[in-house]
């Protein structure tokens, strides 16, 4: 369904490589002689668009392993198309080895990709996918350089199954951890789930960040059609990476840009696909920084009213029971799109080169056991709900298809743990005051916090109401949560702690009304009262004093402003211009 380019339009682009390649003088030899020592001739390389691919690849990530792979079959189809492929490696993000949160540095990875595409002969680029924060960074680094992309991810890791059971990432590990815990599994079963969670390359197989990212990804209009869902060890995986390298090329002749293709009506669309499928909170912060890198509003606000109005469909883990591959046999992102097909902007460009029209015209089947239809919804209304209340004056966020419905109308005393490691100290202390009716707060776990705003909001059960049969309990925090959790929680309060926000003025036994109904987080306490702990306050002390923390402390936004650095904001439509370098002597 691809769209090539016309002779005429070939004609109208001025290709950027070639301010470094078709010099006479010693500089244009110098550049000409970098691509000559990988032993191609001019031939090969004159005249053609350059291509760049941002791999992510790397052993310490094993989500992005089937990276170098897909690599090899972009430069195939790009080469097929008249390109010229050029590969470069990029920080890699890997969500369980890089502590303390891969979210420390997806803005490093945007700026990393941003500065590459603008210092580099690259006329286009392929940006290569996997874990939690590689998507959205490409994404942002990609809308700030606004040279022709596509995305192409890692796909996700097979199932295994133990005693039976097959295994989604991360919700079962919750799961199972619960019950190691209490001592209801062996450490030796433990050992054994343990070989079997570990079933290979690829990113998690349930509705987590990684899948929520590259569902939206497509949804937004910067992958194929059909591409997002596909498992990373399916054949159609490496197809798909040639059939994206080959519309890179065509993506250039044609000078289709992602300011293009991420509009307004295109973030609206990746909305009501959000909702629908039940997806992880952290979507919320990275679809706001994609956005403002193209002065592209979208607010909190939207978020909560899109989600009133979109029902969930998509019956995956943790909000359902199915997994990825499941969601990619029913018929992936655009047959949950053709079921939402009427609320939808249609007339949204792709990296197609069509509008989104023609791909819903095209999608032949749908499975309604994993994809519901929009009169039998899984749930009236969508994934999420935002708060706002005076210990959120700026919102928080929580995941309402994971949460239990008997506490999303709650009051109850605060039990209050400054830090993560005091938490982790004391959660399962006997003499911890924790009831059912308890609500747990983690503070200064935030953005300027820690720094990095990592995946510690969804506190543990105390074993001491485990013992009781208690299963959930509301628990608030300025941190985030792995999209793979589950249970009441309460994510991205804003402003953090650390910077003063309310929630650093909360003391074990305050109550706490939680009213997601109502869309409410209030701390129960007199303004007078608050007023004297408020004078009393004075702010953590910083823990680094230098280095890329440092800078990310001092420069990054709210979650409500999508966690980026304030200077990555343009501030004015004159500051979307992609300033290229002066190519002269280095």
């Amino acid at each position: 369904m691809e769209t090539s380019a016309s002779n005429e339009q070939r004609n109208k682009v001025n290709l950027r490589s070639q301010e470094w390649f078709e010099g006479r003088d010693e500089l244009g030899l110098q550049s000409r002689s970098v691509l000559r020592s990988l032993g191609w001739t001019r031939e090969f390389f004159t005249g053609k668009p350059v291509i760049g691919i941002a791999n992510s690849w790397s052993e310490l990530n094993t989500c992005n392993l089937g990276l170098k792979a897909v690599a090899e079959a972009v430069k195939r189809g790009v080469i097929a198309a008249g390109g010229v492929p050029l590969e470069f490696n990029t920080i890699s993000l890997g969500e369980e080895l890089m502590k303390p949160s891969a979210m420390l540095y997806r803005n490093l990875l945007a700026m990393e990709l941003e500065e590459t595409l603008r210092a580099y002969p690259i006329d286009g680029v392929v940006l290569l996918t996997g874990c939690d924060k590689t998507t959205p960074a490409q994404l942002m680094g990609a809308a700030s350089a606004n040279l022709p992309a596509i995305q192409v991810c890692a796909g996700t890791r097979s199932a295994s199954r133990w005693k039976g059971h097959e295994l989604g990432s991360g919700t079962d590990l919750w799961h199972y951890l619960d019950a190691y815990r209490m001592g209801e599994v062996s450490e030796q079963d433990w050992q054994a789930f343990e070989k079997n969670y570990s079933c290979g390359i690829g990113t998690c197989n349930t509705m987590g960040t990684a899948s929520t990212m590259t569902v939206l990804s497509e949804a937004l209009g910067m992958m194929l059609p059909h591409t997002a869902t596909i498992p990373a060890m399916d054949a159609r995986r490496l197809a798909a990476a040639e059939a994206s390298g080959r519309r890179s090329v065509e993506l250039v002749w044609q000078d289709l840009r992602p300011s293009q293709i991420m509009t307004r009506a295109a973030f609206e669309n990746a909305l009501r696909v959000y909702m629908s499928i039940g997806g992880s909170t952290n979507a919320v912060i990275h679809l706001i920084a994609i956005a403002q890198r193209l002065r592209v509003p979208l607010t909190l606000d939207d978020f909560d009213a899109y989600a009133r109005r979109t029902p969930m469909l998509l019956n995956l883990q943790p909000s359902g029971k199915f997994l990825m591959p499941d969601f990619d046999e029913a018929g992936g992102v655009p047959a949950l799109m053709q079921e939402l097909r009427d609320l939808l902007n249609l007339e949204c460009l792709t990296v197609t080169g069509h509008f989104l029209q023609e791909t819903l015209d095209e999608v032949p089947y749908r499975d309604s056991s994993v994809i519901s239809s929009r009169d039998h919804p899984l749930a009236p209304s969508g994934a999420i709900a935002i708060l706002h209340g005076n210990l959120a004056p700026r919102g928080a966020v929580i995941r309402t298809t994971t949460a239990s419905t008997q506490l999303e109308t709650h009051r109850g005393p605060a039990i209050v743990f400054d830090t993560y490691q005091d938490m982790l100290t004391r959660i399962d202390d006997p003499n911890l005051p924790v009831t059912a009716e308890s609500v747990l707060v983690l503070r200064n776990a935030g953005a300027v916090g820690v720094p990095g705003l990592p995946e510690w909001g969804s506190i543990p059960i105390p074993k001491k109401l485990l013992r009781q049969g208690v299963q959930d309990i509301v628990r608030i925090s300025d941190s985030r949560m792995s999209g793979t959790s589950y249970g009441t929680v309460v994510l991205h309060i804003t402003p953090e702690a650390a910077i003063g926000g309310l929630l650093a003025l909360v003391q074990n036994g305050d109550l706490i009304e939680l009213d997601v109904e109502n869309r409410t987080l209030s701390l129960l306490v007199s303004p007078e009262e608050l007023d004297r702990r408020q004078r009393d306050w004075t702010p953590p002390q910083r823990i680094h004093s230098r280095g890329y923390p440092r800078l990310y402390a001092e420069h990054v936004l709210q979650p409500d402003e999508g966690c980026d650095f304030d200077f990555l904001i343009p501030q004015s439509d004159a500051d979307l211009t992609f300033h290229p370098p002066i190519v002269g002597r280095s």
